[in-house]
């Protein structure tokens, strides 16, 4: 007998050409697996297989140490050379830092720095426009940097001067400035300044001598703290303003804004004297000389 017939249809067997189909969709598959792992790979690793290294992290620059020099208003030339000397000093010892100004650097920049082109015919010399401010710099600012600063802020303060009034009075920009540095080293008190340049208008129409010691201790080199000789009171010195009429050779000082601007504009009095009250700030003004006199006295100048 025949053995039965199995109710479950028997598996046929794949044909040739369907095997090769089939290894051959395989065989993409894998391609395209190991494609997309190579990828992923190199974006890990600089080569596949290989770790990539980072680049270095970038360091920031260590930030430029910035100092600060001041200078007063009413500072000359010279102090200006000394504050110089001291601030490099104590930047020398404080900050552990040494710049390139010094006060023989400043002397030297200063000295043969260009004027301001307005003043170059009258000018003799860079007394008065050494603005007085507060500046800054570093350990590479050269001393020829900063005088150029202060000269850049002296032009830009002069331009905020009015000299309309002064022209009137034929006085020229230099004048102003010379008148300028005689208010900034006569005055403490803000609202005397005015005054004091109308002192200064009226003697100089007057024809008499201005009288201000400040140009003789200017002139002989003699500082705030010592008194004038009588000797020096009397010397043939330029800045003699006791015994010469008119304004002294040069300004005395480096002037600020507001002392400009009242050389520039005098208050509206017929004051011809000033003496220095007793505390030591501000100053009695009067257009009489007896009046003076008797308050010279009375404030301890002497009498007679």
């Amino acid at each position: 007998m025949a053995p039965p017939r199995s109710t479950r249809a028997s598996r046929s067997r794949p044909s040739q050409r369907r095997v090769a189909l089939r290894r051959a969709l395989a065989a993409g598959f894998l391609a395209l697996f190991f494609g997309v792992a190579l990828w992923l790979g190199t974006g890990a690793f600089g080569e596949a297989g290989e770790e990539e290294v980072a680049p270095p992290a970038t360091t920031a620059p260590k930030p430029v140490p910035t100092l600060k020099i001041v200078f007063p208003e009413g500072f000359t030339r010279n102090e200006m050379i000394r504050r110089v000397g001291v601030v490099r000093n104590i930047a020398q010892r404080k900050r552990k830092i040494t710049p390139k100004l010094s006060g023989a650097t400043y002397a030297a920049a200063s000295r043969v720095a260009k004027l301001p082109a307005q003043f170059r015919g009258d000018a003799k010399g860079i007394e008065g426009f050494l603005f007085p401010a507060t500046y800054e710099f570093t350990a590479k600012t050269t001393s020829k940097r900063l005088v150029a600063d202060q000269l850049t802020s002296f032009d830009r303060n002069w331009r905020k001067v009015n000299l309309r009034e002064a022209r009137s009075k034929n006085l020229t920009p230099y004048d102003v400035l010379i008148i300028a540095s005689m208010i900034e080293k006569e005055t403490i008190a803000p609202e005397e300044r005015a005054k004091v340049a109308a002192v200064i208008y009226n003697r100089l129409k007057a024809g008499m001598p201005l009288g201000i010691d400040a140009t003789i201790r200017y002139g002989l080199d003699i500082p705030g703290t010592e008194a004038l000789r009588v000797s020096q009171l009397e010397s043939d010195n330029p800045y003699n303003t006791r015994n010469r009429a008119g304004l002294p050779p040069t300004p005395i000082a480096n002037p600020g804004l507001a002392s400009m601007r009242a050389a520039a504009k005098p208050a509206d009095a017929d004051f011809l004297f000033f003496v220095r009250k007793p505390d030591k700030i501000h100053h009695f003004f009067t257009a009489s000389e007896s009046e003076f006199y008797a308050k010279a006295c009375e404030y301890g100048f002497g009498c007679g």
